[in-house]
């Protein structure tokens, strides 16, 4: 499988609102401009998403403003008592006026409602994730959150995905792995903890013009193998990837280059709606894992027009993955999840 890699700096749309190049890079050199997309202001779709785990628990937060509609979400997951919980809120017709920033690698984004703010900030080095929401899941109870990401100078995954023959598509996305976390939540009188020692951030940032209908697989993992900090970033289903896949190993802040990666389902009976069965490989040989489930932040929603089925299956990575130069390493125990995603929007 090609693996195109993009070494300019330069926009991301040319003036006629064509791709100036596809492909992958360890870093942002393209830079976004919202005003360049010729395709109406109802389909172009932004996001910021983040995921702060350990091996006991994870918060994931969203704002989106996918054009005619506007999402925030906080997800709160206990893996040792293998409970959820998650809370969105809805903004119809934003259409851009969110104002979501325009690079990855720096700016503030906001999003408040009744009764609730999400704050990502992006100053020196460090990414501050704040917020609050006090009807969390019901019942009245507040959630509280206050979080510090450490991003170090290392590689991260970047995208720019072409759909075939459809050239005002596209999906502009940065993943930035092992982020070392520091802070707190606090829900219904329990207090989670993340130290940078065990706890790692993930950031998915997301814009493009999307198709109506996809489903796209997701998985992602960040930890410690060998006493440094590894991740991996595993994706497929939606665009043309003849150009680049998503697919990338880190280790010691270095990127490693995967081409196909397939998550496979074992046996038969096994239900392809949820991952947590899933075995992921490659197409080369270089990672073979198996994944053991610990609790699926499933979600559907259905509103004729628009609906989305999501399984986001939490669990741990077992089994080898080969980085460029060859060195192998055993992986054992890994934190991370598989997803699988059904969108009409």
């Amino acid at each position: 499988m090609n693996q195109q890699r993009i070494l300019t700096e330069g926009p991301l749309h040319t003036r006629e609102g064509l791709l100036s190049e596809t492909g992958y890079a360890v870093s942002p050199l393209k830079t976004y401009d919202r005003s360049r997309i010729k395709a109406s202001k109802w389909r172009i779709k932004e996001w910021d998403y983040y995921l702060v785990m350990n091996d006991a628990a994870a918060l994931a937060l969203t704002v989106a403003d996918n054009g005619y509609m506007g999402l925030d979400s906080i997800s709160l997951l206990d893996l040792e008592q293998k409970e959820q919980r998650t809370a969105t809120r809805m903004v119809l017709f934003p259409m851009g006026k969110r104002g979501l920033p325009p690079a990855s690698g720096d700016g503030v984004t906001r999003a408040v409602g009744k009764n609730y703010e999400l704050t990502f900030r992006k100053e020196r080095g460090r990414r501050q994730l704040y917020g609050h929401m006090y009807d969390f899941g019901g019942a009245g109870r507040p959630l509280l959150f206050d979080i510090e990401l450490e991003e170090k100078k290392a590689d991260s995954m970047v995208i720019v995905t072409p759909y075939e023959k459809k050239p005002k598509l596209f999906y502009y996305n940065r993943k930035i792995n092992c982020m070392p976390a520091e802070g707190r939540v606090i829900f219904a009188h329990r207090e989670y903890l993340f130290s940078p020692s065990a706890s790692f951030g993930v950031l998915d940032w997301g814009r493009g013009v999307w198709p109506y209908c996809g489903t796209w697989y997701w998985g992602s993992a960040s930890g410690v193998i060998g006493g440094k900090a590894f991740g991996m970033n595993l994706g497929y289903g939606f665009g043309d990837l003849s150009r680049a896949t998503e697919n990338m190993l880190f280790y010691e802040g270095i990127a490693h280059k995967l081409a196909g990666v397939t998550f496979d389902v074992p046996g038969k009976g096994s239900n392809e709606d949820d991952p947590g069965g899933w075995r992921v490989r490659d197409d080369a040989g270089r990672l073979d894992l198996q994944f053991e489930p610990l609790l699926d932040r499933s979600s559907h929603i259905d509103f004729l027009l628009l609906a989305s089925l999501q399984h986001q299956v939490f669990g741990r990575f077992t089994g080898t993955a080969v980085l460029d130069d060859g060195r192998k390493l055993d992986v054992k125990g890994l934190t991370g999840f598989l997803e699988k995603v059904s969108n009409r929007w």
